[in-house]
């Protein structure tokens, strides 16, 4: 019999179609058992798969699963068999402490967050004999509930009308004295518009020299710290590679989020109790925008539409009561049903809403890019099989007319339930 090992050219041709129903099975058993990240081309060359978690981008970026599998088993709302199946992390004496200041866009983690406290599980967690714990730092009201799973160890929490709206110098002064109260071994920010600014204010009063756009954390016992990171520089066309300063602002994407252990998320508070520090800045609160005039790359909640919208009245309505920047696909785009600078997708805008909602739109390839980037995805349409059905985080299958006109009556129905209990009160 002959030694040879012979190619199944159909199963090599659904290894390189992502959107092939039976794609991750011909990947696992390509790979013996799991999804392949590498495997040997017909031609004797390796092959990598550049959708594989964890992987590294050719542009040096690391690439995390934005598809759902991940953040599914963060979600506040997951089975008891899921949350059961994490193993219990108690850190009772930590040696040091790692200090998280989350943006908590919305009152919630946001998957930036999540990377955030990955990185600093990292850094906790790396010498198993002397383990440090993860103490995260929360300003203002808040909606999570699953501080513990996205592995913070201990929480600070700063509530109270000092702490709502835009206070910079209070915020600092704050975390000046968790500084001095817990000497905190790191101290990692998002590199955002809020955190990043936080981060260089904390950085500027603790005379530290803080590490910005870091997107890669890795062991180095030749450094002075045990780390090294690799930032972005030269407006993203370079890499600094240094030792890992006390102060990191990390990117999106610097680690993998925590997904197999859940945490203490002990409430602790400071000793010492809140400064007293007469801001120079006054929050006047926010500003109304028409989310009309909001451009889909800035936009936090999209309500796009597709070629299943067959009633665009009813999805205008929708995005006016909603409160929701418009968006297309683009067959809804070429039938001229929507301007060309509201397309989404590869061929149109890349988007990074906070919810992103699909009506009518089957997800092609080039759509699906371009959403990637979305913390929560949900679907509306009539085929339950299509492919944004299942890269959606919530799914509802039904005709778009009927559901958006629903969802609208439904939230008429509360604000006019809202407005008759102020008026009341």
């Amino acid at each position: 019999m002959s030694e040879l090992v012979r190619r199944d050219p159909r199963k090599a041709w659904i290894a390189r179609n992502r959107l092939h129903p039976q794609h991750l099975e011909v990947l696992a058993e390509l790979g013996g058992g799991a999804v392949a990240s590498e495997w040997m081309g017909p031609n004797g060359v390796m092959r990598r798969n550049p959708h594989a978690v964890g992987f590294i981008g050719p542009n040096g970026i690391r690439r995390i699963d934005r598809s759902g599998a991940q953040q599914a088993a963060q979600a506040p709302g997951r089975s008891v068999e899921a949350k059961d199946a994490r193993r219990h992390v108690a850190i009772d004496a930590p040696a040091f402490m790692v200090a998280v200041v989350p943006d908590m866009a919305g009152g919630r983690l946001s998957s930036h967050d999540r990377d955030l406290l990955g990185l600093a599980r990292q850094l906790a967690d790396a010498d198993p004999a002397q383990p440090g714990a993860v103490v995260a730092i929360v300003f203002g009201e808040h909606k999570e509930t699953a501080f513990g799973e996205a592995g913070i160890d201990r929480l600070i929490h700063l509530e109270g009308e000092r702490f709502s709206g835009y206070l910079p110098e209070l915020s600092v002064a704050t975390l000046q004295g968790v500084d001095r109260e817990m000497a905190p071994r790191y101290w990692l920010l998002p590199d955002s518009s809020v955190g990043g600014e936080l981060g260089r204010r904390l950085a500027a009063r603790l005379g530290e020299r803080p590490a910005a756009q870091v997107w890669q954390v890795e062991a180095d016992a030749e450094s002075a710290t045990g780390w090294r990171c690799t930032a972005r520089g030269a407006a993203g066309r370079n890499d600094i590679t240094r030792s890992l300063p006390r102060i990191v602002l990390a990117l999106a994407e610097c680690a993998d989020p925590i997904s197999e252990t859940r945490h203490a998320a002990e409430p602790i508070n400071l000793s010492h109790g809140l400064p007293d520090v007469l801001g120079r800045i006054e929050d006047m609160g926010e500003v109304a925008v028409d989310p009309a005039s909001v451009s889909l790359a800035e936009a936090e909640f999209i309500l796009s539409a597709g070629n299943g919208v067959k009633d665009w009245d009813s999805y205008h309505h929708a995005a006016e009561v909603l409160g929701a920047t418009k968006g297309a696909s683009r067959v809804a785009v070429d039938d001229g049903f929507m301007p060309r600078d509201r397309q989404v997708g590869a061929t149109g805008t890349w988007v990074s809403a906070r919810v992103y909602v699909a009506v009518g739109i089957s997800g092609a390839i080039q759509h699906l890019q371009g959403i990637q980037s979305c913390d929560k995805v949900v679907a509306v349409n009539l085929d339950e099989g299509c492919d944004m059905v299942k890269r959606a985080d919530l799914a509802v299958i039904g005709d778009a007319s009927a559901v958006l006109a629903a969802l609208v009556k439904r939230v008429e129905q509360y604000r006019a339930e809202q407005q008759e209990n102020r008026d009341a009160a």
